[in-house]
């Protein structure tokens, strides 16, 4: 019998075949992001014990709309970019646990396996979505990194535009950027018994955060915001009631593992 390899299914005897190769796994992108206040009982809502609303400012949420190209160790995706570049948009929020603050993605949506897998893994509630925001050029007709450059962002999901988001940049700065999408993060793995009324064979909450990061001084901006309903999401329930603020920012980032805090499997 071969001994099969692969961090993710599929596996194989040489485990190329594998939807995510074995972490560490690099990142290289952008962050369009902006703040707005929302009910805090909706976000409480989406919270499973034992975690708790934040302390401070805890209707405060950020909806992000991220351009990645990533790869595992030695870079070749970079060189095969269809395996390197996709895109996501997600609704964190911030959230206690035995007192401490994290942030927690309550909703998000990517456009390519891969990055699917690695939420599976994660703890993600990913799903598939149609994700694109304006990239910055130095010539033609595209936003400038500079005061005055907009730049647009939109999410589909199943043929239906759930969110849009402009930006206008006003300065970059070296402190008073995003303020929700900072902390640790705290998600929960979980997967249904394959038993009809078997619980779940997997519940964990667990926090990871970057191995290692750098990012560019962030670019603050004036920003409008927009949900909507649809028949298979549920985003609009965090209405927008104010928008804070809108933020552009470059960065780099290595994951490579995180932490089991809880089991929290039914009986385990």
């Amino acid at each position: 019998m071969s001994q099969l390899k692969g961090f993710l299914f599929p596996q194989t005897p040489t485990g190329v075949a594998s939807l995510i190769p074995d972490p560490p796994w690099y990142y290289s992108g952008t962050w369009l992001t902006v703040e707005y206040r929302t009910n805090p009982d909706r976000i409480k809502a989406l919270l499973p014990a034992p975690l708790e609303l934040a302390d401070e400012d805890p209707g405060r949420v950020a909806m992000v709309w991220a351009d990645w190209q990533s790869c595992s160790t030695g870079g070749a995706e970079m060189l095969d970019p269809v395996r390197a570049q996709y895109a996501e948009a997600f609704l964190a929020v911030k959230v206690k646990f035995q007192g401490q603050t994290f942030t927690r993605i309550v909703h998000i949506w990517v456009d390519r396996d891969f990055s699917l897998g690695r939420g599976i893994h994660m703890g993600y509630p990913k799903k598939f979505g149609s994700i694109y925001q304006t990239r910055p050029f130095p010539y033609g007709p595209a936003p400038r990194l500079a005061p005055g450059g907009r730049f647009g962002a939109s999410l589909t999901t199943y043929d239906r535009r759930i969110a849009q988001a402009t930006i206008t940049l006003r300065e970059q700065v070296k402190t008073g950027g995003p303020t929700v999408n900072i902390y640790p993060l705290l998600h929960t793995r979980v997967l249904q018994s394959i038993e009809k009324g078997g619980g779940e064979s997997l519940n964990e909450l667990v926090t990871h955060k970057p191995a290692k990061a750098e990012c560019g001084d962030p670019w603050v901006a004036d920003a409008e915001l927009a949900l909507f309903e649809s028949p298979t999401e549920e985003l609009a329930t965090l209405a927008v009631e104010e928008v804070v603020g809108g933020y552009y920012q470059q960065m780099g980032t290595v994951w490579d593992g995180g932490e089991l805090l809880l089991d929290n499997r039914q009986g385990g």
